[in-house]
């Protein structure tokens, strides 16, 4: 079996500075080293997963191959990986309880008195251990911040596995903050963070200094000779017009000689001419486009932080500069005012009936006037509403998640079918699911001749991931294709696109495509609504 190398990512001074940026980007150096690499999150907040969590609490909730509802960091390392992962890439303190009390009750530990050390700290170090199997390189992010109380347990677990494995180093990311009032950046924080990971008998073997502002040679050695680590392990990490350059910016200060050297590692070249390229696309594009994003959590953008993402790669690939302009849609009042100076309508996912009103008439909107128009999940299934009321004359169409008595559901809960008598069928859940969800990858099957199969070059089928408790009920399919709104991609009997006729582009899908774009691999729905867009842009 390959002795797998580890690297510890910790935070200090405060949180959001980028351990996930971070982390994947040298993860990504490293895969375009050739290496075999993955990268896990542990989270010491007591939730067992982020899935019942509020998006305004935590942001966007990401959902992996194998239906793990997981923190949007997995979608960074994905995005920046290019590399499926799966439920053994992230889990909280949480889970960890959850495990070793169920295995308490069952008796697996002999009788013996449960506490943090061992019994919890050694299930953090299984856990990592597990992920790191038959890999070159496992990548462990530790999430909040040193000093953290919640975070102790998993801080002694990297402390202990350094010891026990010996190939492992510990990164430790901080602030450098620029004091505008002084006029200089200042090493304190820093200092203060490192002595605190001290305390806790972790020493880092080097600091990415996170600021506004490049530092200098002799502020690197200042911090290299308080903080105990050689000069060349002092990364600077500015901030930057992307994040897709920070890979870049990391290689310019060779950061894998020091990596490399401390791990026992060889040959540590990475390819970084496509990325490079595709970064450049980014920054200074040759075109411009303007989006209409209909949402209701428009307030913390990190709610649609995949969607975002994979717009920036669409872009790329297009070179083009996509303006999206966020709207409230508990706010959209003057739709025709809002919309005028679009080229492409996007309504994402979202759960409950806040805001539902707005989008729908932002669907209208592009649907009359022939805007191209992308809708996701429940921007799908508001689609069909949509139709179903103002095209097909049924006035009380609705989704029984918004109203559990309505009389025409066009959505309806996922364990809820209608057989032909119009009583309910209750349908078998399938895998993975989670409670009343369908969550992970489920095939679509493409029907030929439709915009979705020149979407995906002609596949007659695909596998797309799904985060959603309702369905489009297909009682009302036949009236809809009749009515010019093709259902063109299914599931077992179950609506998984539908697009419309003699329009430049109109396509809802059930799934979630955002979640498997990457920069270096774009998801085709997306960049062919931006590639309409466009053409509208320039029609």
């Amino acid at each position: 079996m390959k002795q797998t190398k580890y690297i510890f990512v910790t935070g200090g001074v405060l949180s959001s500075l980028g351990k996930g940026i971070a982390a994947a980007s040298i993860g990504t150096l490293l895969k375009n080293s050739g290496l075999n690499v993955s990268i896990l999150k542990a989270d010491p907040y007591i939730n067992v997963d982020p899935g019942t969590m509020s998006p305004f609490e935590h942001g966007e909730v990401f959902v992996t191959e194998d239906g793990a509802e997981t923190d949007l960091d997995l979608g960074h390392y994905e995005r920046f990986l290019d590399e499926n992962l799966s439920q053994l890439n992230n889990f909280t303190t949480g889970k960890v309880y959850q495990t070793v009390i169920e295995k308490e009750r069952r008796g697996d530990y002999l009788g013996k008195t449960i506490q943090v050390i061992p019994h919890i700290v050694n299930e953090i170090k299984d856990r990592i251990k597990n992920a790191a199997l038959n890999k070159d390189v496992l990548i462990v992010e530790i999430g909040g911040t040193v000093g953290d109380i919640e975070g102790l347990p998993f801080l002694e677990a990297i402390r202990a596995l350094r010891l026990e494995l010996g190939n492992a180093i510990n990164i430790h990311l901080t602030l450098v903050p620029f004091i505008q009032a002084a006029g200089e950046l200042k090493t304190k924080p820093t200092q203060h963070s490192v002595g605190e990971l001290r305390r806790i008998g972790i020493s880092p073997d080097m600091i990415i200094c996170r600021s506004e502002k490049a530092l200098d040679r002799e502020l690197k050695d200042k911090i290299a000779t308080s903080c105990g680590v050689a000069k060349n392990c002092v990364i600077e990490s500015v901030d930057a017009t992307s994040i897709y350059q920070i890979p870049l910016n990391f290689l310019k200060q060779d950061i894998l000689k020091p990596i490399a050297t401390l791990l026992g590692l060889k040959n540590l070249k990475p390819d970084m001419t496509k990325w490079d390229s595709l970064v450049k696309r980014v920054i200074a594009p040759q075109n411009e486009v303007n989006i209409a994003f209909v949402g209701k959590y428009i307030d913390l953008k990190e709610s649609y932080k995949s969607l975002t993402e994979a717009i920036i790669h669409a872009g790329a690939a297009l070179d083009t500069k996509v303006n999206l302009k966020w709207l409230d849609s508990e706010k959209l009042e003057n739709i025709d005012e809002s919309l005028k100076d679009v080229s492409g309508v996007l309504v994402p996912g979202g759960f409950g009936s806040r805001g539902v009103d707005g989008k729908i008439n932002a669907i209208k909107y592009a649907r009359e006037n022939k805007i191209p128009f992308l809708g996701i999940c429940l921007g799908m299934q508001l689609a069909l509403i949509e139709f179903a009321r103002t095209v097909l004359k049924i006035e009380d169409a609705n989704s029984s998640e918004f109203d559990e008595n309505c009389k025409n559901p066009v959505i309806y809960l996922i364990d809820e079918f209608m057989d032909k008598s119009g009583k309910k069928q209750i349908r078998t859940k399938q895998t993975p699911l989670g409670g009343t969800m369908r969550l992970g990858s489920y095939e679509c099957k493409i029907k030929s001749n439709s915009l979705l199969s020149k979407i995906f070059d002609g596949k007659k089928t695909v596998l797309q991931r799904h985060r959603h408790r309702y369905e489009a009920n297909v009682k009302y399919k036949k009236d809809f294709e009749k009515h010019g709104l093709l259902v063109s991609g299914e599931n077992n009997g179950l609506i998984e696109a539908v697009e419309l006729e003699k329009h430049p582009f109109f396509l809802g899908v059930q799934f979630h495509p955002e979640f498997k774009s990457r920069l270096v691999d774009v998801d085709p729905v997306i960049s062919s609504f931006i590639k309409a867009s466009l053409n509208h842009e320039h029609s």
